[in-house]
């Protein structure tokens, strides 16, 4: 599942490029700092886009925190969409340039000695062939303790995920951004793997 994803624009791009979809983007706490972020994990608090909730039509832009805790007191920070009916004001978009997921290593060759401690995973990073950044679908509510939190959905992994992960983050360009904030087009439409070439995969580690 995804625990890690990393966005390096400035806002003024996602800013500029939103902007080509003729839907309005508000700031109703100020303008975030969107510093950098070369990974942000679980409990970071990151920018998402919702609709805004006292202008029809129109999104806003906020900074929450990525997962609320579950019964078990784990975050919850990826939510199934498959099969569920997700409500437009609960929907909410997550931008990045990428994000990560992580493979076992390789085995050592055969007679090598046993590394002294257990080696890191490898990590494999993801991006939206041929766009800049993209968002990732996502579901946000107000929890009694994590107060407004959202978590990223999955799917079913399309065949650029399948080698890596038997999960995947629903992943949607900007056309299927407005879509997803459009209360009249099911998540269903929306919440599933894209076609094989649509994610590029690249080692980082």
């Amino acid at each position: 599942m995804c625990n890690e994803a990393y966005r390096r624009r400035e806002l003024e791009k996602i800013v500029r490029d939103w902007s080509e979809t003729g839907i309005t983007l508000r700031f109703p706490e100020g303008r975030p700092n969107f510093a950098p972020l070369d990974g942000f994990r679980i409990t970071d608090r990151v920018e998402i886009i919702r609709p805004a909730a006292d202008a029809p039509g129109e999104a806003e832009m906020v900074t929450r925190r990525w997962s609320w805790p579950g019964p078990n007191k784990r975050p919850v920070y990826n939510f199934r969409s498959d099969g569920r009916i997700i409500a437009a004001p609960s929907r909410c978009l997550i931008p990045v340039e990428g994000f990560f997921e992580f493979t076992d290593p390789p085995p050592p060759p055969p007679g090598a000695p046993k590394p002294a401690q257990k080696p890191l995973k490898s990590k494999w990073a993801f991006t939206l062939a041929g766009h800049d950044w993209f968002c990732i679908a996502g579901i946000w509510r107000n929890d009694p303790e994590a107060g407004e939190a959202w978590a990223m959905l999955t799917c079913p992994p399309g065949p650029d995920i399948a080698p890596y992960h038997d999960r995947q983050v629903v992943v949607l360009g900007l056309a299927d951004c407005v879509r997803w904030l459009d209360p009249a087009v099911p998540a269903v439409d929306l919440c599933r793997p894209l076609p094989a070439g649509s994610l590029a995969a690249e080692q980082v580690r």
